[in-house]
């Protein structure tokens, strides 16, 4: 892909959140196309949120569970970007016509003291640089079809990384914790979809351990010449398969002593 087809994408997934009407798979009209031209899609939305006003609160990180990678057929995760009209309060309604197909995740949130960045990052500077974790969910919304009508593709990984990672959404928790509080590794989730549990997991789920998604996410960070600063959310990624939540979803996840978050949508 070229500099003007990453502009001309990211152009057509910006108009496509603002209208709520989905545009067609890029990897179908730009088959070439790489990690690299994902992340530059993403990256012109970026700019063009902070053109707009917006402000970066974190960094969400997707795909950590084998399960997905299978499903999209990659080893590794992707990333997008945390804005300031993405967090809602715990126990908020989502208003009708907000979103385009919403779907909740559950996942441990970091959130940073310290800015820590650079190749070479550790488990140890992660923990050193955290100030908190804390239950979260993630709400998703995807800008790009899941499926192509007619010929029966679906979404590729790097639709999804265009998309910033299918990222619309942040609930924190009430609850803080020291991240060496719990054995993040056994903290999990039941999730509850209008009372009726729909899903669990365990933080285990991720990369084997929430932590290790943090580092991953800072060395690849480091490739593109960013950091994580002192302040942002960084969503560790999920430990249970996306749960729809259509008009009407009241969502609980409900992680023990860990704490829980609840969302609504009208």
């Amino acid at each position: 892909m070229t500099p003007e087809d990453h502009a001309a994408a990211a152009a057509a997934l910006l108009k496509a959140e603002e209208s709520r009407v989905q545009i067609g798979l890029l990897t179908l009209q730009h088959p070439e196309m790489g990690m690299d031209d994902a992340y530059a899609v993403q990256n012109a939305i970026y700019r063009a949120k902070l053109a707009a006003g917006q402000k970066v609160i974190g960094w969400k990180i997707g795909l950590t569970s084998k399960a997905m990678q299978y499903a999209l057929n990659i080893d590794i995760p992707d990333s997008g970007i945390l804005f300031d009209d993405m967090a809602f309060e715990n126990g908020a309604t989502v208003p009708a016509g907000r979103f385009i197909q919403p779907r909740i995740e559950a996942e441990i949130a970091f959130v940073l003291k310290d800015a820590i960045g650079g190749e070479n990052v550790t488990r140890e500077d992660v923990i050193a640089a955290t100030d908190f974790v804390a239950p979260s969910i993630e709400i998703l919304d995807t800008r790009i079809v899941r499926q192509d009508k007619a010929t029966g593709q679906t979404r590729k990984v790097f639709d999804t990384i265009s998309d910033n990672a299918a990222n619309a959404g942040i609930v924190l928790g009430a609850q803080k914790h020291k991240v060496d509080a719990f054995d993040l590794r056994w903290v999990g989730a039941l999730t509850f979809r209008n009372g009726e549990i729909e899903e669990t997991g365990l933080g285990a789920g991720v990369l084997n351990d929430p932590v290790e998604s943090v580092v991953w996410l800072a060395r690849r960070m480091a490739a593109y010449g960013q950091k994580i600063e002192p302040g942002q959310v960084i969503l560790s990624g999920s430990f249970i398969r996306p749960v729809e939540c259509p008009s009407g979803t009241r969502i609980h996840a409900d992680f023990g002593a860990f704490g829980s978050v609840d969302i609504n949508f009208d």
